[in-house]
C-alpha cells in the first residue's frame, strides 16, 4: 500500500484530502501545525477506510520539521505521492498598508514550506534518486489569477509561486516517474476564510461566484485524489481550476 504525505492536514481541504485519499486505498501521512484533536479525528476517520493513518505536528517554514514529516512517512511504507496544502492567509489589507514582517511570514510557509515540501518529494519519489515514481499535488488558490486586490495580494503572489513551481518543477522530473500538477480552489467554504479575518466571505462572495455557490473542500479533494491516481497518468504540468467558473 503507497503512502500519501499530505501537509496541512488537520483541516478543511487537507482534511478532505486525507479522507477521499484513504478511502481510494491509500496509507496517510498527515501533518498539523497546532490543533492535535482536530489532526487525530481526521486521523481516526482515515483509518476507518481500513488503512494505516497517522499525524506529525510540523510547520512547513521550518525545514527541519518537513523533513522530520518525510521521515515520519517513509516510516509507514514506500511513499508514493504528495499533497503540499498547508498555507496561511492573514487578515486582509492593502500592499500600501503591509509590513515585511507579514510577507515574509506568509512567503516561509506558502512558498518556502511548498519548495522545500517538493524538494523532499522528489529525493524519495524519483527514478534519479534510486525511487520508483509517484504524483505531487500542488493546492494554489484562483486567487493567483486574479489578484485578490484590496484583501491578500501578498497570499496572491504567493501562490502564483506555488503555480509557477508546479509548472517547472513537472517539466525537470517528467522523465524521472514523477508527475506534478497544480489545483487551484476558489471560494470554498473552509474556515481559512475566518483565519483571514472575514468568517463572512463565504456568505457574502460564494453567490457572486458563475454557478451560484461556494464549492466544497470534498470538492477539491475530489480533483486532488484524482491526480494523484493512475487515472491521470497522462496529466503533469497540468492547473486545475476548481474554482465554480470564477
Amino acid at each position: 500500500m503507497a503512502v500519501l504525505l499530505v501537509t496541512g492536514g488537520s483541516r478543511g481541504i487537507g482534511a478532505a484530502v486525507v479522507t477521499r485519499a484513504a478511502a481510494a486505498g491509500w496509507a496517510v501521512c498527515l501533518t498539523y501545525r497546532g490543533d492535535v484533536d482536530a489532526a487525530e479525528r481526521v486521523v481516526a476517520q482515515a483509518r476507518r477506510a481500513g488503512v494505516e493513518a497517522r499525524a506529525v505536528r510540523a510547520d512547513v517554514a521550518v525545514e527541519a520539521d518537513v523533513e522530520a514529516a518525510f521521515a515520519a512517512a517513509d516510516a509507514m511504507g514506500p511513499l508514493g505521492g504528495v499533497v503540499a496544502n498547508a498555507g496561511v492567509v492573514v487578515p486582509k489589507a492593502r500592499v500600501d498598508a503591509m509590513a515585511a514582517s507579514r510577507v515574509a511570514e506568509m512567503l516561509a510557509v506558502n512558498v518556502v514550506g511548498a519548495v522545500v515540501t517538493c524538494r523532499e518529494a522528489v529525493r524519495r519519489l524519483s527514478t534519479a534518486h534510486g525511487g520508483t515514481g509517484g504524483s505531487v499535488v500542488l493546492v494554489s488558490s484562483a486567487a493567483s489569477r486574479l489578484g485578490s486586490p484590496g484583501e491578500y495580494v501578498d497570499y496572491a503572489a504567493s501562490k502564483a509561486a506555488v503555480d509557477t513551481l508546479g509548472l517547472g518543477l513537472a517539466r525537470e522530473v517528467a522523465d524521472e516517474g514523477v508527475r506534478v500538477n497544480v489545483v487551484r480552489p476558489g471560494i470554498i467554504d473552509t474556515d481559512l476564510h475566518a483565519a483571514g479575518g472575514q468568517p463572512d466571505r463565504v456568505a457574502r462572495v460564494g453567490p457572486s461566484v458563475p454557478v451560484g455557490r461556494a464549492g466544497t473542500a470534498d470538492e477539491v479533494a475530489a480533483a486532488v485524489v484524482w491526480l494523484l491516481g493512475d487515472e491521470a497518468s497522462y496529466c503533469t504540468g497540468s492547473v486545475l481550476d476548481v474554482a465554480g467558473g470564477r
